[in-house]
């Protein structure tokens, strides 16, 4: 036994030491830092981001090695309250309204504490601890993810933090769960299975997801799910996976035109009434006559009233502001403009290209979902993470650096009154941009020497 830990050690001891330094500076992440702190925040960031590159670099073909450093990476952060994100309270919230027989749809925590009559466990801390922002809106959270909060706060016994621990338990089981169908989808697809470790070892999807509680984890578990179950012809449980996909985010949904060429119409149909049979069924318990104008007003305001971490729109705001043009009226009237452009585009790609294969079909959602973040005028650090899982299933990379330099974004949270710094965003899209032309210019020239020879 002991020859056989000393022979482990002297073939993968730095890669043990890397491991021993992510879990250090993740315990300092977790325990150790405050949002303010971007200084901190941002080494910590990179010094994670440079070792799991390293890792995955020295142990790719360890997948054990890789696939237990991750879990330890993520049970760090199982008993601390998040750090750069306060949304988790918004999550509690509506997982009690929900035991309480209450639609989080209805009614806004703000006027559920004017009213004084709804008790609910911790109620005011988990008001304030929401925000004002949160606080005055209805939640914009789909069927399933209120499930998930509510089934959350039940196994938490009335405690914050035992709801917090339910949902990091449920968002690593999920991230294991990508891990799992992300390696047999990527053998589908004739690609090297160990691809899935840069989603598995991103610091960004520990941080973001185990760390500050966000559910694209889950998502994206379903997602994936779903893509496995169209590898081996499985329509009927495809179209339940997607479905639940929709039912954690919204996301999704613009993918669907792209099934009519993929299916072709007649069997399309057959996919679509089954997805939207199970959509109905999650929406049914929450429906009540107010509920979809509150819902779609609620979405409706990430497109016309919230901006943070924006690419195009930002350079459009820059040039109107040289003309007098107000930035609130310029948002609402971009807030109305973004859905044509996405459906124009996905029509495009549905009717334009040949998404009858499996890998073309998902390079088609691969460039919606980039085009839908570009054109965004929010875009927080765990909305990309969807990217991030998408792109090991394609040829391109570059949102992996887009991984790395959109921490940049929370200089905002440097000053009190949340002021986005320019300089940032340019070295971020600048990174960005420069990567996937770079990697386009490349793939196609590769594509060139291929039909030459």
């Amino acid at each position: 036994m002991a020859s056989r830990i000393s022979s482990y050690w002297n073939l993968h001891k730095f890669s043990i030491l890397m491991v021993l330094a992510s879990l250090l500076f993740y315990t300092s992440f977790a325990y150790d830092l405050v949002r303010t702190d971007f200084i901190k925040l941002i080494s910590l960031f990179f010094a994670l981001f440079f070792l799991c590159f390293k890792l995955i670099q020295f142990e790719k073909w360890n997948f054990n090695f890789l696939l237990i450093s991750g879990i330890l990476f993520r049970l760090i952060f199982l008993l601390v309250e998040p750090n750069l994100s306060q949304d988790f309270y918004r999550f509690i919230w509506d997982g009690e309204l929900v035991l309480s027989g209450i639609n989080p749809y209805l009614q806004t925590p703000d006027a559920i504490m004017e009213n004084g009559e709804i008790l609910l466990a911790n109620s005011q801390e988990l008001y304030n601890g929401m925000g004002s922002l949160s606080a005055r809106h209805f939640s914009n959270y789909p069927p399933l993810n209120q499930l998930l909060f509510a089934f959350s706060a039940f196994l938490g016994g009335k405690s914050i933090m035992g709801s917090l621990i339910v949902m990091r338990s449920i968002i690593i089981l999920a991230d294991i769960g990508i891990y799992y169908f992300g390696k047999k989808l990527l053998r589908h697809l004739n690609r090297s299975p160990h691809l899935i470790f840069w989603y598995f070892l991103n610091p960004l999807v520990i941080i973001e997801l185990t760390g500050n509680l966000h559910f694209e984890g889950v998502m994206l578990f379903f997602f994936i799910w779903g893509l496995c179950f169209l590898s081996l012809n499985k329509w009927l449980f495809a179209a339940i996976a997607f479905a639940c996909s929709i039912s954690v985010k919204l996301v999704p949904i613009m993918f669907l035109p792209l099934f009519i060429t993929y299916y072709g119409f007649k069997k399309s149909i057959k996919f679509y009434i089954v997805l939207g049979l199970i959509i109905l069924i999650g929406v049914s318990p929450f429906y009540a006559s107010e509920f979809i104008s509150n819902y779609t007003d609620t979405i409706g305001l990430w497109f016309s009233n919230f901006e943070f971490n924006a690419s195009i729109y930002n350079i459009i705001k820059q040039i109107a502001i040289k003309f007098d043009v107000k930035p609130w009226e310029l948002i609402k009237t971009y807030g109305k403009i973004v859905p044509y452009l996405m459906i124009g585009f996905v029509l495009l790609l549905t009717f334009l290209r040949d998404n009858k294969n499996l890998s073309v079909l998902i390079s088609s959602m691969f460039w919606v979902l980039i085009l839908y973040y570009f054109l965004s005028p929010t875009v927080h650090p765990w909305y990309i993470i969807f990217l991030v899982g998408l792109s090991v299933f394609t040829d391109y990379r570059f949102p992996l650096a887009w991984s790395l330099v959109i921490i940049l974004s929370y200089s905002a949270y440097e000053n009190p009154e949340f002021k986005e710094n320019l300089g940032f965003l340019f070295i971020e899209y600048f990174t960005v941009f420069g990567f996937m032309v770079y990697e386009i210019i490349k793939l196609k020239g590769q594509k060139l020497l291929i039909r030459k020879n």
